[in-house]
C-alpha cells in the first residue's frame, strides 16, 4: 500500500514533524506557531492528467486528493465519499464552471452555499472534520475558531453547522464586513455555531486566534481546530480547481500552459496554484492581484514584505496587511529551511518588517507576477465588463481581472478566478453599475430572518472565556436532552410491556 503524504511545520519544531494528514487537519495550526507543508509533493504525469480530462469535478477532486492522502489516511471509498457530498451543496453540476469574457476564462467559484469561493475547501473541510471525529480524534469533539474578514466565515458556519462534536466560533471585525456577508452568518441557527464581532480588524482577529493556538491549556482543553486557511486541508482542497480549470481551457484551446489571476489576501488561493505547478500542472504566470492593502505586490516588486495600517477598501474580503498564508511560501523560498524561515518569521514580527534581496528575490519574482488594483481600477473594471460584455464581477474578481489587463495577459491562455457573486457587494458594485441586476433569492431573504451574535472588545482571555461559557452551555444543553430522549425511549418501552 502507498503511504499517505506526511507534514511538518515551517518552523522546524522536532514534535511537529512527520506527522499525518489527520493530525495536520485537526491541529490546523502547528504547536510552534508554524504552519504545516507537504513533505514532499506528488507527481501529476502528461498522460495522467490526460486520463482526468473526461471526469466530472468530484471524481479529478478525488484523484487530486488521493495522490496526498492515501489508503493508509482515508479509505479510497470513503474519501470519494467526502468529495461527492462537499460537491453536492453546489448549485452548478460542475461546481466552478469556466466562462469566456472579453477573450480570457473567468473561473466562477461562486457556485457554493454561500456564493464565495470558500465554500470549495469549507465543505469538504467540514466533511473530514466530521470523519476524523467519529473514527477517534480529539475523543469526538473540536472547538474551531476561525477569523474572517467576510467570506470565510459563513462559508465555514455552512460548512460546520450541525456536524456532531463540532462547536463553530467565528471572529469578525465589528463593522468591517458587508452586510450581507454578516447575515450569512448570523442568521444560522445552529447551537454549535457561534458568531463573535470584535471590536478591532481582521488582523486583531487574526491575533486572537493564533494567540488562543499558543495557549497550550486553552488549546488542549477545549480541543481547539482551525478553519481559517492556515488549515492544509483549505490549500489542497482548492488544488482541485486549478486542474479542472486547466483541463477545461485545453479542451477548446490549443495552449501549453495557463496562467491565472489570482484576487489576494491571505495568500492561500494562489498559494494551491502554485502547489498544482510543482505537481506538474502546466501552469504559465501567477498572478498574485491586490487591493490598496499591497504588502504582497511590494513584496513581489520591491523585496518588501512591511506590515503597514489597514485601508478599508470596497474589497473587504482583501483588507488583510499580514497575509497569513505567505508564510509556506517563504518557507520555499528559504530552501525548505525551517531555520531560516523561523529567522525571518521573528525578524518580522518583532519589526512589522521582511526585505528578500538578490537571487532570492529574482527566484520569486520568477515564480510570481503581480499587479495592485485601486479603488478606481476596480468600479472602472466592473463597469466596463457589466456595460460591454453585460457580466457583474464582484470587487475581489475585478480586481483580479483588472491585474490581467495592466499585465497584458487579457488572452485565451488566462483564467481569472472570480472568488464571489457580485451580490455580496452590493453596495460597492453600485458604485458602477446602476440599477444592478436582480440578486438571488438566497441571498435576498437573508433580511427577513433572525440574527444572532455576540459582541467582544478585542481580548484573547475575554474570547476564551466566551468561547468555554458557549460551548459547556451547548454540551449541558445537549445533555439534557439526550437525558429527556431516554426517559421518553424508556417510559415507552415501560408502557409497550404494561400493555
Amino acid at each position: 500500500m502507498s503511504k499517505s503524504v506526511t507534514y511538518s511545520s515551517t518552523r522546524g519544531c522536532p514534535t511537529q514533524k512527520s506527522i499525518s494528514f489527520r493530525s495536520a487537519v485537526m491541529r490546523g495550526l502547528a504547536h510552534d506557531r508554524g504552519l504545516f507543508v507537504p513533505d514532499s509533493f506528488p507527481t501529476v504525469s502528461p498522460t495522467e492528467l490526460e486520463s482526468w480530462r473526461g471526469m466530472s469535478y468530484a471524481d479529478l477532486a478525488t484523484e487530486v486528493i488521493a495522490k496526498f492522502v492515501q489508503e493508509d489516511e482515508v479509505p479510497r471509498d470513503v474519501l470519494a465519499d467526502i468529495v461527492k457530498r462537499s460537491c453536492g451543496a453546489f448549485r452548478s453540476e460542475e461546481v466552478t464552471p469556466l466562462v469566456k469574457v472579453d477573450g480570457h476564462y473567468l473561473l466562477e467559484l461562486f457556485h457554493g452555499p454561500t456564493f464565495a469561493f470558500k465554500d470549495v475547501a469549507l465543505q469538504m473541510l467540514g466533511n473530514f472534520f466530521e470523519y476524523f471525529l467519529s473514527t477517534g480524534s480529539n475523543g469526538g469533539r473540536l472547538a474551531v475558531l476561525g477569523a474572517t474578514s467576510g467570506d470565510t466565515g459563513s462559508a465555514a458556519i455552512y460548512g460546520l453547522r450541525g456536524k456532531k462534536g463540532v462547536d463553530c466560533i467565528i471572529l469578525y471585525p465589528n463593522g468591517r464586513v458587508s452586510e450581507i456577508q454578516e447575515r450569512q452568518m448570523t442568521t444560522v441557527p445552529d447551537d454549535n455555531i457561534h458568531c463573535v464581532a470584535v471590536d478591532g480588524t481582521f488582523d486583531d482577529c487574526q491575533d486572537i486566534v493564533k494567540a488562543s493556538f499558543g495557549d497550550v491549556e486553552f488549546r488542549d482543553r477545549v480541543k481547539l481546530g482551525a478553519v481559517n486557511s492556515i488549515n492544509w486541508c483549505r490549500v489542497l482542497a482548492q488544488t482541485t480547481y486549478y486542474f479542472w480549470s486547466y483541463l477545461r481551457v485545453t479542451d477548446v484551446e490549443k495552449v501549453d500552459k495557463v496562467n491565472f489571476s489570482v484576487p489576494t489576501g491571505n495568500f492561500g488561493d494562489v498559494l494551491a496554484g502554485y502547489y498544482s505547478k510543482r505537481m506538474g500542472l502546466p501552469v504559465g504566470d501567477l498572478i498574485v492581484a491586490t487591493n490598496e492593502n499591497d504588502i504582497l505586490h511590494r513584496f513581489f516588486t520591491k523585496g518588501e514584505y512591511h506590515r503597514g495600517d489597514i485601508q478599508k477598501t470596497i474589497s473587504p474580503s482583501m483588507d488583510i496587511c499580514v497575509s497569513s498564508n505567505f508564510e509556506r511560501y517563504l518557507y520555499h523560498l528559504a530552501g525548505d529551511d525551517a531555520t531560516t524561515l523561523a529567522s525571518w518569521m521573528t525578524a518580522f514580527e518583532s519589526t512589522g518588517k521582511l526585505t528578500i534581496t538578490g537571487k532570492k528575490l529574482d527566484e520569486a519574482r520568477a515564480e510570481f507576477k503581480s499587479a495592485k488594483a485601486d479603488t478606481t481600477n476596480t468600479l472602472e473594471t466592473i463597469k466596463t465588463y457589466h456595460s460591454k460584455d453585460n457580466y457583474m464581477l464582484c470587487p475581489h474578481s475585478a480586481v483580479g481581472v483588472s491585474a490581467v489587463h495592466q499585465l497584458n495577459t487579457a488572452d485565451s491562455a488566462t483564467v481569472c478566478l472570480a472568488t464571489a457573486h457580485f451580490a455580496k457587494f452590493g453596495d460597492a458594485c453600485s458604485m458602477a453599475v446602476t440599477p444592478l441586476p436582480e440578486i438571488p433569492k438566497e441571498l435576498s431573504q437573508l433580511w427577513s430572518m433572525e440574527t444572532r451574535s455576540s459582541n467582544c472588545p478585542n481580548d484573547v482571555k475575554v474570547v476564551q472565556a466566551f468561547m468555554e461559557r458557549r460551548i459547556e452551555e451547548r454540551m449541558a444543553s445537549h445533555k439534557k436532552r439526550d437525558e429527556k430522549k431516554k426517559l421518553i425511549k424508556n417510559l415507552v418501552l415501560v408502557s409497550a410491556a404494561v400493555g
